[in-house]
């Protein structure tokens, strides 16, 4: 009794060590308390969670059963064994918990006639029964599931990552795995971007402009509001356009410039401007367009022909940009099929697909129908509170949940200034033209 009042004055400094262990070192707090608490947990609720989602199969198996029988004259009891089928529910086999940085993730291997699909339609009431923020599914081969358990969302805050320093990739935010999110153009060369007003459309191409602004790229601006989103960044943009008829012009001089690049490749025998030489290798063009939809909205017949050729021209550089060293990263509030085909082909072009809070579902169907029906799901539950927030079309080939890092128009009209230097002259990148492509 007397060690009682120690223990009271004991317990509270223990629970104030604990709660700042976890506030302050989180990571290894997770991995020394958090987690083995979490896997045992999990381990132990899997067959009656299993059950509950529907993921267990019933199956026929054979049990020894007794049966008692009297013997009246001897009053003796008997018993018989014999052999019962009964069914009985079996669940997926599951490997141990492994930890990650906002949570674990753990190998299932699948019963028969199972698909990932089945746990992707269970990843919600999964993550209910488990108390975590959410679940994804994937499949690393055949009759193997991995469900990748997040605590809590790692989008709520986004810290700031040091720029990328190669070549036409861009640092711009973080996944929701706590990975980086990195546009690189070398390896994803063209972008569709999708997002209503104050969903982080904007955000995104400054931190492009930022990213790429120190970069020995040159930067074409095509700005179908005006110009009022690019001209602050004027100085470090080589062109830059802000109606329909100067973009038509600027387009069918990038089109000049990419067959030009390709007979440069063709005389050196190189596939793309990347084999070439270093001094025969021209400098990347990266095309930033804002408001696509712009382009292909006619007030009546009389630009249908200026649209078509305008649309031609975008396709074209679309379809073979990629091999001479011409990027597209296109942006837009409304991108539906009701604007054309032409759309429709640039999307099978653009393989990079981001798409942040639109006011469709067309937009969104548009811009992530052809992936997984569960990120068009995610892209429409996407809440207005959280600018920046985009279903993203990874370079491994799956989606993620990322957001942007915040970047002020401030932020990035000082780096186009800083390193207006680096800004190629239009004039001069296509000076070697035929002379039709610059008038």
């Amino acid at each position: 009794m007397s060690d009682l009042p120690l223990w009271l004055a004991v317990l509270p400094l223990i629970g104030v060590g604990l709660w700042a262990w976890r506030r302050w070192h989180h990571p290894s707090f997770w991995l020394l308390v958090g987690f083995p608490i979490t896997a045992v947990s999990v381990r132990a609720s899997w067959r009656r969670i299993a059950l509950g989602c529907g993921l267990t199969k019933k199956r026929q198996r054979w049990w020894f059963t007794t049966v008692p029988g009297l013997v009246a004259s001897t009053g003796i009891v008997k018993v018989k064994r014999r052999f019962q089928r009964v069914a009985v529910d079996t669940k997926p086999f599951m490997w141990l918990p492994l930890p990650t940085r906002h949570g674990w993730r753990v190998t299932v291997h699948t019963l028969e006639g199972q698909t990932p699909g089945d746990y992707a339609d269970a990843a919600e009431r999964l993550a209910h029964s488990w108390g975590v923020h959410a679940i994804r599914v994937s499949s690393p081969g055949p009759g193997r599931v991995v469900l990748a358990a997040t605590m809590r969302d790692p989008l709520v805050t986004v810290d700031q990552l040091p720029p990328s320093t190669d070549l036409l990739k861009v640092t711009v935010g973080r996944l929701e795995t706590g990975k980086p999110w990195v546009i690189d153009f070398r390896t994803v060369p063209h972008w569709l971007n999708a997002g209503a007003t104050q969903s982080g459309k904007s955000n995104l191409a400054n931190a492009l402009i930022v990213g790429l602004s120190p970069q020995p790229v040159a930067l074409v601006g095509i700005d179908l509001k005006g110009g009022v989103e690019f001209t602050p960044y004027a100085p470090r943009l080589s062109a830059l356009a802000t109606c329909r008829d100067e973009a038509g012009r600027l387009l069918d001089d990038l089109v000049a410039l990419m067959l030009d690049r390709m007979g440069v490749c063709r005389q050196a025998s190189a596939r793309n401007v990347w084999q070439l030489p270093p001094v025969l290798r021209p400098v990347p063009v990266v095309v930033l367009v804002d408001e696509l939809a712009e382009l292909y909205l006619m007030a009546d017949k009389s630009e249908k022909d200026e649209i078509a050729k305008t649309s031609t021209a975008l396709l074209r550089v679309a379809q073979l940009g990629r091999a001479f060293g011409i990027y597209l990263f296109c942006c837009g509030q409304r991108i539906g099929s009701d604007l054309g085909p032409g759309v429709t082909a640039l999307r099978a072009q653009c393989s990079g697909r981001i798409c942040h809070r639109v006011n469709d579902p067309e937009t969104a169907t548009m811009t992530l129908g052809d992936l997984d029906p569960a990120a068009l799901a995610s892209a429409r539950a996407i809440p207005a509170e959280t600018p920046g927030v985009a279903i993203v079309a990874g370079q491994d080939g799956q989606w993620y949940r990322a957001r942007s890092f915040y970047v002020s128009e401030q932020t990035a009209e000082h780096a186009a200034h800083t390193h207006a230097h680096l800004t190629s002259p239009w004039a001069e990148i296509t000076a070697h033209l035929p002379e039709q492509a610059n008038a």
